[in-house]
This record gives C-alpha cells, sequence and structure tokens, in this order.
C-alpha cells in the first residue's frame, strides 16, 4: 500500500498523544503546590487540545485508507514516548512534558515530514506542521514558567 509507512507513523502519533492525553489527565489531578490553580488549569486546556489532536490524526489516518489504533494496550505498546507512573513534582511534570514535546517535534520533522513528502500526502505535511508548532508553544511556555527572576 502506498501509504503504510505514512500510516504506521501516523499510528505512532497517535499512540503517542494517547498517551500524552493520560499523562496530562494525572497532572491535572495530581498538581500540588502554590501553582496548583494555574497549573491545574493549563493541563485541562492542554489534555482538552490533546483530545482534539487525537480525533484529527485518527481521522487523517483513515482518509489515507489506513485503520487508526483503537486499543490501550495498543497505544501503549506503540508510543515512543512513557506513560507517568510516580507522584511526580511540578518540576519533574515540565520536564518530562518538554521531553515529550521535544521528542514529538524532532519525530514529526524527521519521520513523518518526510514520508509525508514522500506520499506526496500535503493535508498530513499540514496536520504535522500544525501539531508541531503547538508544542513548540508548549515548550515556550514550560520555558517561561521555569524562567527564575
Amino acid at each position: 500500500m502506498k501509504h503504510q509507512p505514512l500510516i504506521n507513523y501516523l499510528n505512532e502519533l497517535l499512540s503517542n498523544h494517547f498517551v500524552l492525553y493520560v499523562k496530562l489527565h494525572r497532572y491535572h489531578w495530581y498538581v500540588q503546590g502554590p501553582q496548583f490553580f494555574q497549573l491545574h488549569a493549563q493541563f485541562e486546556e492542554m489534555y482538552e487540545q490533546t483530545a482534539s489532536d487525537l480525533d484529527r490524526i485518527a481521522e487523517r489516518i483513515l482518509m489515507i485508507n489506513g485503520q487508526p489504533y483503537a486499543t490501550m494496550s495498543k497505544f501503549v505498546k506503540e508510543a515512543t514516548i512513557a506513560e507517568a507512573t510516580a507522584d511526580d513534582t511540578v518540576d519533574e511534570m515540565m520536564n518530562q512534558l518538554r521531553d515529550d514535546f521535544n521528542h514529538m517535534i524532532a519525530s514529526n520533522r524527521d519521520e513523518g515530514l518526510r514520508l509525508a513528502d514522500e506520499s506526496q500526502d500535503e493535508p498530513t505535511k499540514d496536520l504535522l506542521i500544525g501539531l508541531t508548532s503547538q508544542f513548540e508553544k508548549y515548550n515556550w511556555m514550560i520555558d517561561a514558567y521555569q524562567t527564575k527572576r
């Protein structure tokens, strides 16, 4: 199938987004400290955006005649980012998110855009560029949040 390598990549991206969605929920529920109100709301905004992105990725897979993964076990198996498994501090949460976003930025640039280009799939390239831009914005926000004055 012409698009199979791209479908495989998008399913990995879908898996990463699902793990990220659950991770952001965990951080939303477990964040503590003086930044609670600000971070509780920010994590909610981020997981809501991630939920929307999940749907966009899955629908794109369907549009190019693929089958999106749709089970928790498959998402966890295929994801290349780690689940949140501990009661992390705020700094640990932020550092883990930055690492996840950097990983997905690099993956989109190094693999996803190349595969979309090889498939001559401009809509998928547009999707990946938009997601990459969102991750860059989140990293900018994390950096600004962690700036010491």
